[in-house]
């Protein structure tokens, strides 16, 4: 329990012979029962909201506070599918009742702007000043803005991202919508590592989804900086079943990497100086964790987070945790999943240690979906545990959708995607989605 600790010291400064009954009956002053610890998380997604639930879950008497600006998290995870008018937008949306009036998490909806890791303290946006025990960041990623030359926050408003669901995706969505009929929509997708692996090529197929419905006189034009991608050849594929000859992906050796945009003119251009012309213009620019993990500290010179694998503990700062897209965890992928499993991880770890006790031996798991059209769905999973103090894949634990699969195997894919995704949210929140 949470005064276990506490409870040790005592009975070492009593001795071990009869302390138990020293401590009932002594009637020198009284010692002040100990606060309980309390647990601080900033990030209400997948894994910020997950460790907090899951901490509770575990001890309810470990206080803990959650972080995070939103009133409602709307997830990055089908918000694709907004794109291609298969979902409403709300549906992606989640909020924070669950575990403010069932689990006892206090919610602060605030912006988290800096860490004392010595004081072990977070300042929020209004100034106050949150002590705590453990803290864990589930930060999420922001973009590398200038890593593309011209590609900077002002850019973005005219050639969305859309790499963070909320307003940027409603962008897109109307940019779409106002694009004509037989229109050139481009997406300049980034290299390894990024959030979601899948996830550009996804959009292209919810794009080409709507497009075939209202604008089939258009084409989609992916360039890329990469020679490969996850679920390459079932993307494929599916495209060329479902689209035919709309989506044209160019690779990083055949001249797909964008160095520079015009977000005026919607204009990219090329590493070897070929420039292309939108009428929708995404750019998914390099990726770092977000802003919060850096005033930690807990960031190296990659941008991203080295963690402690066995525990998801800051490799470089005691006593903080990192869950999600934020973290170096290859050959974990950066996905919704990941950051649900890390996230249980955490909580155990965490409660384990105020308890006085060791950490359990993890495991983590991973199913990331993908939808090419309606009742087309195609997938990837993966387990994972340490082996020699790193992370590793099980040997034979996943792999991708079989290839040569009929139609009915790619239609219960796309049902169990959409179970998965209402499982999650509902495990995470308390809300399924729709």
């Amino acid at each position: 329990m949470a005064l276990l600790i506490n409870r040790r010291r005592a009975l070492t400064l009593l001795g071990a012979a009869g302390a138990g009954a020293a401590l009932a009956s002594w009637g020198g002053p009284r010692v002040a029962k100990a606060a309980a610890p309390h647990v601080v998380v900033i990030g209400g997604g997948f894994g910020g909201a997950t460790a907090a639930k899951y901490i509770k879950r575990r001890n309810p008497d470990i206080a803990v506070t959650l972080i995070e600006p939103a009133e409602r998290f709307y997830t990055c995870p089908f918000s694709n599918l907004y794109l291609g008018e298969l979902r409403e937008f709300e549906s992606i949306g989640h909020g924070y009742d669950e575990l403010r009036d069932t689990y006892g998490v206090t919610v602060l909806h605030t912006w988290a702007d800096g860490v004392d890791p010595d004081a072990k303290s977070v300042r929020t946006r209004n100034g106050e000043d949150i002590a705590y025990d453990k803290l864990v960041l589930s930060p999420g990623v922001d973009m590398q803005w200038g890593a593309i030359e011209g590609y900077d926050e002002g850019a973005a408003d005219k050639a969305p991202h859309a790499w963070k669901a909320g307003p940027q995706t409603r962008l897109l969505k109307s940019q779409l919508e106002a694009m004509e009929d037989g229109g050139l929509f481009i997406l300049a997708a980034p290299a390894n590592p990024y959030r979601c692996p899948p996830g550009p090529y996804e959009r292209v197929a919810m794009v080409a989804h709507y497009l075939k419905t209202h604008k089939p006189r258009s084409k989609i034009l992916l360039l890329d900086a990469k020679d490969s991608f996850s679920k390459q050849a079932l993307f494929i594929d599916g495209w060329e079943s479902q689209y035919g000859d709309m989506i044209e992906w160019v690779s990083l050796s055949n001249d797909g990497k964008v160095v520079r945009v015009d977000a005026d003119t919607l204009e990219v251009e090329t590493e070897f100086g070929t420039r292309h012309k939108a009428d929708v213009l995404n750019v998914v620019p390099p990726q770092k964790a977000g802003f919060i993990a850096e005033r930690a500290g807990v960031t190296d010179e990659s941008g991203w987070v080295p963690v402690k694998p066995a525990t998801f503990e800051s490799a470089l700062v005691d006593d903080i945790y990192v869950v999600g897209d934020a973290t170096v965890a290859a050959p974990m992928p950066k996905s919704g999943f990941c950051a649900n499993t890390q996230a249980k991880v955490v909580a155990a770890a965490i409660v384990a240690t105020l308890e006085g006790r060791e950490p359990p031996a993890p495991s983590w798991s991973n199913t990331c979906y993908s939808l090419i059209a309606p009742g087309y769905g195609i997938s990837v999973a993966g387990i994972y545990h340490v082996v020699d103090g790193k992370i590793a894949e099980v040997e034979g634990s996943g792999g991708v959708s079989p290839r040569e699969a009929p139609d009915a195997f790619r239609t219960r894919e796309a049902r169990y995607g959409a179970a998965w995704y209402a499982a999650i949210s509902n495990d995470t929140w308390g809300t399924a989605g729709k």
